[in-house]
């Protein structure tokens, strides 16, 4: 588990700030942006819902990617902070 989810999980309060946070952020006009340009290509792709697989974008495309697993896709973000 990494740090930062063991955070959370040893500070349910500030898991449940976060979770009001983003909650907040989903429903700003940026935030439901994301949700449909991923949700839309996602559909594109053939993704389904609950097949564990996200849209990846390509890098400053929002109409062209590919399906991959959820993990994977959301630790790219890692690697590019690191570089």
């Amino acid at each position: 588990m990494r740090a930062t989810a063991r955070y959370y999980k040893e500070n349910p309060a500030a898991a449940k700030r976060r979770l009001k946070q983003q909650d907040a952020y989903q429903n700003t006009p940026k935030g439901k942006a994301i949700k449909l340009a991923a949700n839309k290509l996602n559909t594109k792709l053939g993704g389904k819902v609950g097949d564990g697989l996200d849209a990846a974008h390509y890098k400053g495309s929002k109409t062209k990617g590919r399906l991959q697993t959820a993990s994977t896709n959301r630790k790219s973000r890692l690697k590019i902070r690191r570089a």
